[in-house]
């Protein structure tokens, strides 16, 4: 089983920035695959960014070139890097991981919310 604890979320205002970060335990070199969902009330659910064990990221179109997804493997820890944040950023966002059994993961979700 892989454990995931969310923290850095909070209120920012329009522009600014916040780092997320995702730190995993457990069986993580089962991990094959790391990263964020977001869900804004009433709104379904958006993959926001993933990196993979190799490195490979993967971005919504809605968060290119102001979000960055990095990994400290020996910390086993993922973070998101939000920068030029917006009010349509504000939503839950939680992190997941897969494994290369293909069970997945989830971290309890933290909070952001960005004022306009």
């Amino acid at each position: 089983q892989v454990q995931l604890v969310e923290s850095g979320g909070g209120l920012v205002q329009a522009g600014g920035s916040l780092r997320l970060s995702c730190a995993a335990s457990g069986s993580t070199a089962s991990v094959i695959n790391i990263g964020w969902y977001r869900q804004a009330p009433g709104k379904q659910r958006e993959l926001v960014a993933s990196i993979t064990s190799g490195g490979r990221t993967n971005y919504a179109d809605s968060v290119k070139g102001r979000f960055t997804i990095s990994r400290d493997n020996a910390k086993n820890t993922v973070y998101l890097q939000m920068a030029s944040l917006k009010a349509e950023d504000t939503a839950a966002y939680s992190c997941f991981c897969k494994t290369f059994w293909a069970t997945e993961y989830w971290g309890q979700g933290t909070q952001v919310t960005v004022s306009s």
